[in-house]
C-alpha cells in the first residue's frame, strides 16, 4: 500500500512543472499583448512595422571606420515590401474627337454664340445705321451685323436644299452680303435693314452656289443665274399641269431666249468631263483629240495660201485686159482701202457719176468670169460670201 501511495505522489509531482510552464508561456503572451498595446502597434499594423524594418536594414550604415555595410543580405526584404508611391502632379485630361463622349459640331457652336446677341428695336436700328451712314462708326456697324446674323441663318437653311454641303459655307458668304448691306443701306428711305440686308444676303449666297456648283461655272450672265435655280421648277410645274416643258414654252414663261434655256438645260443635265482623260481604261486615245475646233488646220491654211498666191496672179493678169477708165475705176475705187467718190471720176473723163457707177459693176461682172475661168476652184473657196 504504501508502495501504491508513493507512486502516486511522484506522478502529481511531475504534472505540476507542466502546469506551471503552461501558465507561465500564457502569461507572457498576455505581457507581450499587453505591452504591444501600450507602443501603439496593432495587429494591422504589423506588416507596416516590417515594411519600416525592411526600409532601414536595406539603407546603407556606416561603421565606425566610415566604411558602408553590404546590403546585398537587406535585398530580398526590399521586394517584398511595395515601392512607395510618388506624388506626380496631375496631368489635364485630353480627349481628341474620335474617343469624345459627343462630337464637337461646329455649327452647333456657331449658333450658341450668335444666339446670345440681341435683337434691335427699330429706333435703335435707325439710329445706328445714321451713325453709319453719316459718320463711319465701325462699333455701330458691328452691332448691326452681329444683331443680324441669326437672319443670315434663316436665309441660308432656305438654300441648303440646293446646295447639299457644309451649311457654313453658306452662312459665311451671307455674313459677307450682310456686311455689304451695311455699307449700302440708306435709313433715310424708310426701309427696314433687315428687309434690305436680305436682298444682298441672298446675292451673295447665290453667287457663291453658282461659282463653286461645278469645278466649270454654268452661270454668268442675268438670265443664267435666273434659269440656275428656275429651270427645273418650271419644267416640272408645266408637267403637273400636262404641258410638254419645250424650250419655246420654258422662254415664254421665264422670259428668257430659248437658246439660254437649252443651254442651261444641258449644263445642269451633265457634269464636267476632263479633256485629257482617255476613252477607255485600256485606250491611249483622249477625249481633247476629238474635241472640234474653229481654227483652220494646218492643211487649210497651206491651201488657203496657194490660193491667194494664185489669185493675185489672176489678177494681175486681167488688169492687162482693161482700158486705161477702166483701170483707173479698178485701182481708186474696187481694190482702194480709200476709194474716191463717183463724182470725182466723173469729172475727170467727163461722164455722169451714173455711168461710172455702171463701169464699175461691169469690171467687177468681168473679173469674176475671168477667175471662175481661170480658176476652178475659185466657187468653193469663196463659199459663203454674197454675191452682188
Amino acid at each position: 500500500m504504501e508502495n501504491r501511495k508513493n507512486m502516486a505522489e511522484k506522478k502529481e509531482n511531475t504534472r505540476k512543472p507542466k502546469k506551471q510552464a503552461a501558465s507561465s508561456s500564457a502569461s507572457k503572451k498576455k505581457t507581450d499583448a499587453a505591452a504591444k498595446k501600450k507602443a501603439g502597434l496593432s495587429p494591422d499594423k504589423k506588416k507596416t512595422a516590417r515594411k519600416v524594418s525592411a526600409e532601414k536594414a536595406v539603407r546603407p550604415q556606416k561603421t565606425a571606420k566610415g566604411r558602408k555595410i553590404d546590403t546585398a543580405a537587406a535585398e530580398p526584404l526590399l521586394e517584398e515590401a511595395p515601392k512607395k508611391e510618388k506624388s506626380m502632379p496631375a496631368a489635364p485630361i485630353r480627349s481628341s474627337p474620335d474617343k469624345a463622349l459627343v462630337k464637337f459640331d461646329p455649327l452647333q457652336r456657331y449658333l450658341a454664340e450668335i444666339s446670345g446677341y440681341k435683337l434691335l428695336s427699330r429706333e435703335r436700328e435707325r439710329e445706328l445705321a445714321i451713325r453709319v451712314r453719316e459718320y463711319g462708326d465701325t462699333d455701330a456697324a458691328l452691332e448691326l451685323v452681329t444683331s443680324n446674323l441669326r437672319l443670315v441663318v434663316k436665309i441660308a437653311l432656305e438654300f441648303q436644299r440646293v446646295w447639299m454641303q457644309n451649311l457654313l459655307d453658306l452662312i459665311q458668304e451671307g455674313n459677307i452680303g450682310l456686311m455689304q448691306a451695311v455699307k449700302k443701306f440708306d435709313p433715310y428711305k424708310g426701309v427696314k435693314f433687315s428687309y434690305y440686308a436680305s436682298f444682298w444676303i441672298k446675292a451673295y449666297i447665290l453667287k457663291f452656289i453658282m461659282d463653286n456648283w461645278r469645278l466649270v461655272k454654268i452661270g454668268t450672265t442675268q438670265g443664267q443665274r435666273k434659269l440656275f435655280f428656275k429651270l427645273k421648277k418650271e419644267k416640272q410645274k408645266l408637267i403637273d399641269e400636262g404641258f410638254d416643258p419645250k424650250p419655246k414654252l420654258l422662254s415664254d414663261r421665264l422670259g428668257v431666249s430659248e437658246r439660254e434655256i437649252i443651254d442651261m438645260d444641258q449644263r445642269l443635265d451633265g457634269w464636267d468631263v476632263s479633256l485629257d482623260a482617255p476613252l477607255k481604261n485600256d485606250s491611249d486615245t483622249e477625249r481633247i483629240e476629238f474635241l472640234s475646233t474653229d481654227s483652220d488646220s494646218a492643211e487649210d491654211r497651206v491651201a488657203q495660201k496657194q490660193m491667194e498666191g494664185l489669185l493675185h496672179e489672176k489678177i494681175a493678169e486681167f488688169r492687162s485686159q482693161m482700158s486705161d477708165r477702166e483701170l483707173d475705176i479698178f485701182d481708186n475705187r474696187i481694190f482702194s482701202e480709200s476709194p474716191v467718190t463717183l463724182q470725182e471720176i466723173g469729172d475727170r473723163y467727163g461722164i455722169s457719176r451714173e455711168r461710172v457707177r455702171q463701169v464699175e459693176k461691169n469690171v467687177i461682172k468681168k473679173m469674176r468670169e475671168y477667175i471662175r475661168r481661170e480658176i476652178p476652184d475659185f466657187e468653193a473657196y469663196t463659199e459663203g460670201v454674197p454675191s452682188e
